[in-house]
């Protein structure tokens, strides 16, 4: 099934990526003192980006580097270790994968003599997914995936504080959009990567989401030292604008999702609902608001109609 897939995608991708020559071109942006970010585009899945949608980053410190999300491909892996050693010499430390979504640990390949680290959730996760995630990518993404195989993380992190080379990390382990969400704050320089629970002028993705405790977490991220905010996907911001914007956007779609099930409205009719500003200028829509009312409504209707085996 995936040499079909991969052949399908491969086609798919066309004289476009054959130019491209399968190279991610990542250029590694310096936000403070040996922190750095990979932005991805702020797109969704396609061969044009070779599903480079993740920010990723790693941090240097005086005894090695710790990097953060490992992206989409074994390619991108590969390329994203090669970028950081045009950086510095120094070894790597730590590989940190911050959720259990494909573009955070599919380049886990590139880092197999190390061993990626992700919360014990995180690691089920991956583990129980990964399959189904690799068969989407290769149809997705084509050619950008040759020889690219689900590695989830063999090395388990929790929740505190790490000293590492005269840094001081703070990790913490939140939920809302997955189970487990880990979050890094890097004390020395103030940067926060907040993984998949911060986007930036786009709709964030819900397909494990849970809005009311996601919106708990954000208050929590809300009310730590940072400077600079790393989102999953869209702009880095020297400001609160990506925990402020998915806060206000899962607000209105956790009203609008309640307020349809209690009018008892249908599917269709969830779909058709008139998006407002600032939400009209975000990347992937409508095409991920579809996905948020697919994923999540199912949910709110049987909570309208009492099921006790709903979650609130």
């Amino acid at each position: 099934m995936r040499t079909f897939l991969f052949g399908l995608g491969a086609w798919l991708c066309g004289l476009a990526v054959q130019a491209a020559d399968f190279d991610y071109a990542l250029k590694p942006r310096a936000l403070a003192a040996g922190v750095y970010v990979i932005e991805g585009a702020v797109a969704d899945f396609e061969p044009a980006n070779g599903c480079n949608i993740i920010n990723t980053g790693f941090i240097v410190t005086e005894a090695g580097v710790v990097v953060i999300n490992t992206g989409p491909s074994k390619r991108y892996g590969e390329q994203q270790r090669a970028a950081i050693r045009r950086i510095t010499p120094l070894p790597i430390l730590r590989v940190l994968n911050l959720n259990l979504h494909p573009d955070y640990f599919f380049g886990n390949q590139a880092y197999a003599d190390l061993g990626a680290y992700a919360l014990p959730g995180t690691q089920r996760g991956q583990k129980a997914e990964g399959a189904a995630y690799e068969n989407n990518m290769y149809r997705l993404c084509g050619d950008w995936m040759r020889d690219t195989v689900a590695t989830p993380a063999t090395r388990a992190v929790e929740a505190g504080h790490l000293q590492l080379g005269g840094r001081k990390l703070t990790l913490l382990h939140l939920s809302g959009h997955t189970p487990d969400d880990l979050v890094l704050l890097d004390e020395t320089s103030g940067v926060l990567f907040a993984g998949g629970l911060a986007f930036h002028a786009r709709v964030p993705t819900t397909p494990h989401a849970d809005l009311p405790v996601w919106l708990q977490s954000l208050d929590q991220l809300a009310a730590l030292p940072f400077r600079i905010v790393v989102p999953s996907h869209g702009p880095v911001a020297a400001s609160e604008a990506p925990i402020t914007q998915t806060r206000s956007y899962l607000r209105w779609l956790d009203a609008t999702l309640r307020d349809a099930a209690t009018r008892g409205l249908d599917i269709n009719e969830v779909l058709a609902t008139p998006i407002p500003e600032p939400y009209r200028s975000f990347a992937v829509l409508p095409t991920e608001f579809m996905r948020n009312v697919t994923h999540l409504y199912p949910r709110y209707e049987q909570k309208a109609l009492g099921d006790p085996l709903s979650r609130d």
